[in-house]
């Protein structure tokens, strides 16, 4: 057991605690709990992750707020101050996949385990590669092209790529070689796209339409919403519960459901611009949004009980990946993470 004084001095150790929340990205903050961690002597801690020395957001006798540098990996964080060395504490940093993309929702990943995202640009302007392919060696391939502002992507039961256009407000059918059909026009601003188990194919229009496509491609409206000022997120529940996320300019923004019947409920409140989400196997529901004032991805429980469990700045989707991972997007860059949480595989994949 380490020492609880420092040897021929009476100033106590800094000790740790406690690190919340379970990762971050570079630039996120991770919460530190302990003793003896504030100003010493007109000197602040320092604080190492791995062998990088980490920014302080805040000192206090008790708590730190410490920003992840770029460079930085999964490893301990260690505090030191006036000449003692805490305790270590493992923390869980992510590290990049891919940059000079453009996600503005949540990657897909097929199941394969390689990882798809978007390079979606400025409304009504095309990009030299539409969407990207991240192989699971982190080699990033382009796939398709000529697709105007891509926005959802989803997979079917097939392993064909869906992807909506918001521009378009269409639905293209993409096969594994990157081949590109129309599924589905006159879907508004064509944004979040989600499938059930059943082969229906959800599409949110953010100015205030959910539409239900069957398998036999016959459309209906499916709920109404009030419109977004970015984009409706959809994810499928294993019961077929559809959840929404709509952002706005609101910090106490709302994940609706919608049941088989098209009936809208709340499932939360509270959050500041909640975009891509999904699901754990233990039914827990998985949001990229603000908490509290902290941006990063939210975990609510079936009890509804909401916490951050990854900090990080610019978030707007993410994917699970095999053997507890997690692919998360910002608006230009895909990370990998170890969470260590098995993520719910998405309907199409596990039919």
């Amino acid at each position: 057991m380490a020492a609880a004084f420092r040897f021929g001095s009476n100033v106590e150790a800094p000790h740790l605690d406690s690190v919340t929340p379970l990762a971050a990205l570079p630039n996120g903050e991770f919460q530190v709990q302990g003793k003896a961690l504030g100003v010493y002597e007109g000197h602040l801690p320092t604080v190492t992750i791995g062998d990088v020395p980490a920014r302080l957001a805040l000192s206090r006798t008790s708590r730190l707020s410490v920003r992840v540098p770029e460079g930085s990996i999964t490893g301990d964080l260690v505090v030191r101050s006036h000449g003692s060395t805490s305790n270590p504490l493992p923390v869980r940093v992510a590290v990049p996949m891919a940059d000079n993309l453009h996600p503005v929702a949540n990657p897909a990943v097929d199941a394969q385990g390689n990882v798809y995202a978007t390079l979606s640009g400025p409304r009504n302007q095309k990009t030299p590669v539409s969407i990207f392919r991240i192989d699971r060696d982190f080699q990033v391939r382009p796939f398709v092209r000529d697709l105007m502002n891509p926005t959802g992507l989803a997979f079917d039961a097939e392993g064909y790529l869906y992807a909506s256009s918001r521009a378009e407000g269409i639905v293209y059918r993409i096969s594994p070689t990157g081949a590109m059909a129309v599924y589905a026009e006159g879907m508004g601003v064509a944004t979040g796209i989600a499938f059930d188990n059943d082969g229906n194919l959800f599409v949110g229009d953010r100015s205030g339409t959910i539409f239900k496509i069957d398998r036999e491609r016959q459309i209906f409206v499916y709920a109404t919403l009030e419109p977004s000022v970015a984009a409706y997120h959809l994810t499928v529940s294993t019961n077929g519960t559809l959840f929404v996320t709509a952002p706005t300019t609101s910090s106490r923004d709302h994940v609706y459901t919608i049941n088989r019947n098209g009936e809208v409920d709340t499932f939360y409140t509270g959050l500041g611009r909640p975009q891509g989400s999904a699901f754990d196997t233990d039914s827990n529901f998985y949001v990229a949004a603000s908490l509290n004032g902290q941006r990063g991805i939210v975990r609510i429980t079936p009890r509804r009980e909401a916490s951050l469990i990854v900090s990080g700045n610019s978030i707007v989707g993410f994917c699970f990946l095999e053997d507890g991972c997690a692919a998360i997007a910002t608006n230009n860059a895909l990370y990998h993470v170890e969470l260590g949480i098995e993520g719910q595989l998405l309907p199409s994949i596990n039919s």
